[in-house]
Parts: structure tokens; C-alpha cells; sequence
């Protein structure tokens, strides 16, 4: 018989001691102020009589600033994160230790990030905040009903926003945004470990439903900014420069973590978790297909940009 939710939630608290004990060890003391070049600032315009930004200000190349914001912004809806986790993992013994050490780690990130693009005119700082305002009261709701679904979903998000960090950092062009990003996806990173070795202990303890579980996420996903506006532009433009594309999806985020927890090797599975195993080697072909044909049509249109220029 499947184990309910509330179940597996008590069966994993151990491992989440365990996971929590490694990661307070392994993870490394940062300040977001080290990483912004303070001397770079001055005033805009307004109450200290400052310069407007324009766009001349900014060093970094448009699309490396648009994935800089689309970062940002997706970093801001912490509150609602928070209230997400909180409310599926509790707020008592280690799985809400963990739930808090989380919040405040994930919190420097949007603090430097917007320092840094402040002072270094990066960005259009009204339109930042008026981007921060709409998208924060849109808020942030899960698709995901259960511990698993929400667990996997982590699984995979903690690892892709690492990659679209370090990845934006390389396209900036700006050795202090690159050394920033750098230090932000360490930490993405070792997020993404803790919910992976977590799930993994999941298909321990009931392998059929996790199975099921990972394949609706899997064929569900989507990057948690994806409701604020213009997202699907400024997708389009991100995948273009090669920062966070479908290929990068399934080379660098899903099939590595898939690997992980042997997801094709698993034996034992009854007929729905092998149904869930199908459906999810059915779609990863298709993904694969369809990741294949955007980045060949992406190199044509590089080539004809070249010939032209």
C-alpha cells in the first residue's frame, strides 16, 4: 500500500537531519556587501539631485542584463517560496530548521543582485521596481499537490537556476558580475543537493509514487518566474544567447539528476510506477527531438547574422 504524504514527511525526517548536518558544514559563510563595487555609485536622479539612468550606463550586453533581471525578480518572490515550503514541510524539527535556513540563504541573493545592478547602472532602476512590484503581487502558487511532486520540482529547479547564474555571469562580459553569480549558484547548488538526496530517499521508502512524482514534474516544468510579464519574450531572448535553453534543460539539469537517483535503472516498480517511467521516457525523447531543431535553426540564424555583417 502507498504511503500518504503526511507519511513519507515523518519517514524522511532522519535523512533531512542528516541532509541538514552536512549542508551547515559544507556551505560557506558570504557577505553580499564584498561583492558589490560601492565606489562605482552615485546618484540618480531625484531626492539627491543625481543623474537619470540611461541606457549608455550599463556595460553589460542586453541579453545577459535581461536574464540579470528575470534572475533577480525571480529571486524576490522569496515571501512566497517561503510560504510554499513552509506550508508543505512544516515549520517544526529539522525539515523546518531546513525551511529557514533556506529562506535566509536564498534572501542575500536578491540583496546583492539588486546592489549590484544598482551600482553599477546595470539596469533601469525604475523599471526594476516597478517590474519587483507587479511581480510580487502576483505572488507564487505551486501546480503541485504533494510533498513528492514539490520535492522533485526543487530537485530540478535549484540545479537550473544554478546553471541560468552562472551561465548569465559568463555573458555580462563583467568580471564582478561573473564572480557574483559564481557565488550565488555555490549556493544554488548545494540547495539542489539537499532535495535531491532527499528524493532519492524517497524512492527508497515508496519507489511507485516517487516515480510518479518525478515523470508529472518532469513533463509539467516550468522556470518559477515564468508569470511574470513579458516572460516568454525574455525566455526567447535567454535561450537565443545560449544562457538557459531547452538543451541546457535536459543536458545539464533533468538527465543528470535523473541519473542520480537511477531512474531507468530502478526494478521492482509495479504497473503504474512502470506507466509513470514510460510517460517519462516518452517525453524526454520528444524534448530531445525538439531541443535538437531549436538549436540547429539557432546556429542558421547565427550564420546568416555573420554573413551579413
Amino acid at each position: 500500500m502507498a504511503m500518504t504524504q503526511t507519511e513519507l514527511l515523518h519517514a524522511l525526517e532522519p535523512v533531512v537531519e542528516v541532509e541538514l548536518n552536512r549542508h551547515e558544514k559544507v556551505a560557506k559563510e558570504w557577505f553580499p556587501h564584498e561583492y558589490i563595487p560601492w565606489s562605482e555609485g552615485r546618484n540618480f536622479d531625484g531626492i539627491y539631485g543625481g543623474e537619470a539612468w540611461e541606457e549608455g550606463h550599463s556595460k553589460i550586453p542586453e541579453a545577459a542584463r535581461v536574464s540579470l533581471i528575470v534572475n533577480l525578480l525571480t529571486e524576490d518572490n522569496l515571501p512566497s517560496y517561503h510560504h510554499e515550503i513552509a506550508t508543505t514541510f512544516g515549520r517544526d524539527g529539522a525539515w523546518g530548521t531546513w525551511v529557514h535556513r533556506w529562506t535566509a540563504e536564498e534572501d542575500r541573493h536578491g540583496t546583492a543582485l539588486r546592489d549590484y545592478l544598482t551600482v553599477t547602472r546595470a539596469v533601469d532602476p525604475v523599471a526594476l521596481e516597478r517590474a519587483r512590484m507587479a511581480h510580487m503581487e502576483s505572488g507564487f502558487m505551486t501546480e503541485y499537490d504533494t510533498m513528492l511532486q514539490q520535492l522533485a520540482y526543487v530537485s530540478f529547479q535549484e540545479l537550473a537556476t544554478r546553471i541560468a547564474h552562472r551561465n548569465t555571469g559568463r555573458a555580462s562580459g563583467e568580471e564582478g558580475c561573473e564572480r557574483l553569480l559564481a557565488r550565488i549558484a555555490a549556493d544554488e547548488n548545494l540547495h539542489m543537493l539537499f532535495y535531491r538526496n532527499l528524493l532519492k530517499a524517497a524512492f527508497e521508502l515508496d519507489p511507485n509514487q516517487t516515480m510518479r512524482a518525478v515523470t508529472d514534474v518532469v513533463t509539467t516544468f516550468q522556470m518559477p518566474g515564468q508569470g511574470m510579464d513579458g516572460f516568454a519574450r525574455k525566455a526567447m531572448i535567454i535561450a537565443n544567447e545560449g544562457i538557459y535553453d531547452l538543451r541546457l534543460h535536459l543536458d545539464d539539469v533533468l538527465m543528470p539528476v535523473l541519473r542520480q537517483w537511477s531512474v531507468f535503472d530502478k526494478t521492482g516498480l509495479d504497473a503504474e510506477g512502470e506507466k509513470a517511467r514510460e510517460e517519462l521516457s516518452a517525453f524526454l525523447a520528444k524534448a530531445d527531438a525538439t531541443a535538437a531543431r531549436f538549436v540547429e535553426r539557432r546556429e542558421e540564424r547565427r550564420a546568416r547574422a555573420a554573413a551579413r555583417q
